[in-house]
């Protein structure tokens, strides 16, 4: 089987990221999204976050993207510029084989090297295998909403994990 190979998204990586996040607004709810992007949004997204710095990541095998995960401002008021949020997702057919592990790894390397010094992970319906995989990468919990989502006919909580960039070293 080959490596996973884990490098900066480009344009040409919308389409498979775009089938991947349509999966899990379809099926999950660790997005409280209804309505998935298409992959024109995805591009815009990309190139938005190559402009600013911040780090968008791929992970794929033989030329198949099976994730990826991105760091973003987490909110725009200046005082959170160097605090980020974390978003990962792995196609349906590649979870459970380390990808999130790694790919979250390398995400949290390079925000650091960005510039950020603290990573908040907002988990939507506070899904079991994203706390896991969070904590697993030195995540801490931070606090819980209750109640505050509505998908699939469930009322659901969001979970808030944080990792301190500059205290932890991963490699």
């Amino acid at each position: 089987m080959a490596e996973i190979a884990i490098r900066p998204a480009g344009a040409d990586d919308a389409q498979a990221i775009a089938a991947i996040y349509a999966w899990h607004v379809a099926n999950g709810t660790g997005t409280f999204d209804t309505q998935a992007p298409e992959a024109s949004a995805w591009a815009g997204k990309i190139a938005e976050f190559i402009a600013r710095g911040w780090p968008f990541l791929v992970a794929e095998r033989a030329g198949q993207v099976l994730g990826y995960a991105y760091a973003a401002r987490f909110r725009d008021r200046a005082a959170y510029a160097r605090t980020c949020e974390d978003s990962i997702y792995i196609a349906p057919d590649a979870r459970g084989g380390g990808i999130g592990a790694a790919l979250l790894a390398a995400l949290i390397a390079a925000a650091r090297a960005s510039g950020f010094e603290q990573m908040i992970a907002v988990v939507g319906g506070g899904e079991p295998a994203s706390v896991a995989l969070h904590g697993k990468c030195g995540f801490r919990h931070a606090g819980r909403l209750s109640k505050v989502g509505h998908k699939f006919g469930r009322v659901l909580d969001t979970v808030y994990m944080q990792c301190d960039l500059i205290g932890q070293e991963t490699d």
